[in-house]
């Protein structure tokens, strides 16, 4: 298969191409403003089922369903309560992924065969013009293989999925460069099932109480599984940034540093700095990006530095110990 035809997104004609690859079932990759998505038609079962194979993704992993306006709800879901509204009043558009009961028509292949369905409505002018002009709400997981570090620029998409994709938006890096957070909306209380750029601290300030989910659940939605957003590198992370490193003398070893280390250590072969003043959103801006970077050296192992877990450094965290776990 030939490799996609990559369009510079800032051209009305490339939205205009890849809103017809849409409606007639193919797969675009465009960028929103968390990670690049690998989009089709959410209501068409045979598109969906493209997405999965491109992805070698496991059927059992649902998908966010990405929409430009609230009308759209209306084919996805058959009500809303005063919570959800506030939640979309406050965060949308934006990074927020809400999972809401569904409507029979939305294929189970997007759900994983749940009762419910992961919906967001991107902020990023590429992601809204891209759903308008198909005219169908957009089923997109982050594009790249399944269980790898997520894309955040045309470039990895092409390294990635290259040849499995039909057509490739070049919206440049994107903004946040983490995922969105996820919230369950479907038991007693709010539950946060994957911390990103919107904090708990903001969801709790628009509708009171939210908990943190519970390890070992059963899998409700994307990006909830021990072991993703992994180098094919091992990494290790410190709990100290100013910790010995215990790599033996004939390893090669990266380090992943949240911000300027104060000193060098000779026996590191690279090092990517996320953010030289310790700025968290610009370390999730770059998170993805450098962890490509180190991955392609080919050392033996990688460290990544930890940072406090309030605010972004919870979802940079989450992210660090997802692609951290040993794979089985």
């Amino acid at each position: 298969m030939a490799a996609a035809q990559v369009l510079p997104a800032s051209n009305p004609e490339s939205l205009r191409l890849a809103a017809g690859v849409i409606r007639n079932g193919g797969l675009v990759a465009f960028p929103t403003e968390t990670v690049y998505g690998l989009g089709c038609d959410a209501l068409n079962p045979d598109a969906v089922t493209r997405i999965f194979e491109a992805k070698q993704r496991p059927s059992f992993d649902p998908l966010i369903v990405h929409i430009a306006d609230r009308s759209a709800l209306e084919t996805l879901i058959p009500l809303l309560s005063t919570r959800e509204r506030r939640l979309m009043e406050a965060f949308w558009p934006g990074p927020l992924t809400l999972v809401l009961p569904k409507h029979a028509r939305v294929p189970d292949l997007v759900t994983a065969g749940l009762p419910t369905v992961a919906v967001r409505m991107p902020s990023h002018p590429v992601a809204q013009t891209l759903i308008r002009e198909a005219g169908v709400p957009i089923a997109a997981p982050s594009a790249n293989p399944f269980g790898y570090v997520s894309p955040t620029c045309a470039q990895h998409v092409v390294d990635g999925l290259g040849d499995r994709v039909d057509l490739i938006l070049d919206g440049g890096p994107c903004p946040i460069g983490v995922e969105s957070t996820i919230v369950s909306m479907g038991g007693t209380w709010p539950e946060l099932l994957r911390p990103g750029s919107i904090t708990i601290a903001a969801l709790r300030k628009v509708i009171g109480p939210v908990v943190r989910a519970t390890p070992n659940q059963t899998l409700t939605a994307p990006g909830h599984l021990p072991r993703h957003y992994a180098t094919l590198t091992p990494m290790t992370i410190l709990a100290d940034p100013g910790i010995e490193l215990m790599a033996p003398d004939h390893e090669r070893v990266g380090l992943l540093a949240i911000s300027q280390p104060n000193h060098r250590d000779d026996r590191l072969s690279a090092i990517e700095v996320l953010s030289a003043t310790g700025d968290l959103r610009e370390a999730a801006r770059n998170l993805f990006a450098a962890l490509r970077r180190l991955d392609a050296l080919g050392l033996d192992r990688l460290y990544a530095e930890s940072c406090d877990e309030r605010g972004l450094g919870l979802a940079i965290m989450d992210r660090l110990r997802r692609c951290a776990t040993p794979a089985n």
